[in-house]
């Protein structure tokens, strides 16, 4: 019998967008009579993807994830970028799609010769709510009385204010959300810190308050990270990882709480399952970041000992499910794996599934 082999791949967009501008694109490969996709993704990610990364995927084995990598890899390298790595990790998850319709089992079951869990805790994000401004603390307290394993907001430093103020004020916002809900709390620093803000924030916040601070500088800064990690404040970074990133560097200087992976946008599944075990040889919980919903669902489904959770964003990811035949809700804050074969989802346009 032959092996299955990649033989198309084009890009679909969903047929109802939620607003304009929103991700609204689906990558498809199809071999062997069945179609594997992974969506949404904006369009310029999209459209590289068929335009310089489908040379790469033809003909290729779908079980031989590692060298269809390589491949996508290399052919990325053309034109290095944050949109390339994540059209990498969007064909790399759409194979991954095809693989398991048909071998006809789940993402998870593939990556694991264990038994997946059938259930995976989420932790609720919502970094348009931002801790230093937000005045009904009964939101946060609604919000955190789900069943959700932690809670993650964002903390915006104010530009206008000095680097002390700022990071004074950020510091009693973390304080006292955290002690409206009774649990300490993750932020975001949403690209808006500097490092002068995160070293006085680290000296001023209350340790009991807060679960980790995430990516509290614009880029990888190892030489600042490493200064940020001797304090005691605990970090979280691996949002930004990109495809040829070595994450061994970002774990070593960092030592972060946490690994805050994109599965898509470190380069797919085949990818985040290399950087894992980095994380796990330094007991270092990998939580997937929520614009890769998905695919970090299936990772943490297979390596539950390593992936304790993965973050729904209540901001958005209810408007992404849409774009699906078969929304995933969650209930409680967790979320049921799909029981049907590969990612466990179709969008809702007629040209994904294999043509008759």
């Amino acid at each position: 019998m032959s092996p299955w082999t990649v033989e198309s791949m084009d890009v679909v967009e969903a047929e109802q967008p939620v607003h304009p501008g929103d991700d609204a694109h689906f990558v498809v490969v199809r071999g062997s009579g069945q179609a594997g996709c992974y969506g949404p993704v904006g369009e310029r990610i999209a459209r590289f993807a068929e335009s310089s990364l489908s040379a790469a995927v033809m003909g290729a084995c779908v079980t031989d994830h590692c060298g269809m990598l390589d491949r996508l890899r290399a052919a990325a390298r053309t034109t290095p970028s944050d949109i390339a790595s994540w059209a990498v990790g969007t064909v790399d998850c759409s194979v991954w799609d095809l693989h398991g319709r048909l071998a006809s089992r789940s993402v998870a079951g593939l990556l694991t010769t264990e038994r997946p869990r059938s259930t995976v805790p989420a932790y609720a994000s919502w970094l348009s709510r931002d801790l230093v401004r937000v005045h009904d603390l009964g939101e946060l307290r609604d919000v955190a009385a789900d069943g959700w394993s932690f809670t993650k907001w964002g903390l915006r430093r104010d530009p206008a204010e000095s680097p002390a103020t700022a990071a004074a004020r950020m510091a009693q916002a973390v304080k006292r959300c955290s002690q409206a809900i009774g649990r300490p709390v993750a932020v975001d620093a949403v690209g808006t810190w500097t490092p002068r803000v995160a070293m006085l924030f680290a000296q001023t916040c209350d340790p009991s308050c807060l679960l980790w601070l995430e990516d509290p500088l614009p880029q990888h800064d190892l030489d600042m990270y490493e200064l940020l990690s001797a304090t005691w404040m605990p970090l979280a970074v691996g949002e930004r990882a990109h495809c040829d990133e070595d994450p061994g560097g970002l774990v070593h200087y960092v030592r972060p709480s946490a690994l805050t992976l994109d599965v898509v946008g470190c380069g797919g599944l085949t990818r985040a399952t290399q950087i894992l075990p980095i994380a796990r040889r330094q007991n270092i919980p990998l939580y997937p970041h929520g614009r890769s919903f998905l695919p970090g669902l299936h990772l943490s489904a297979a390596f539950p000992d390593a992936v304790p959770a993965v973050e729904y964003r209540l901001q958005w990811e209810p408007g992404r499910r849409r774009l699906y035949d078969e929304p995933l809700r969650p209930e409680g804050g967790h979320i049921e794996l799909p029981d049907s074969p590969g990612l466990g989802t179709t969008p809702r346009r007629a040209s994904c599934p294999a043509p008759p």
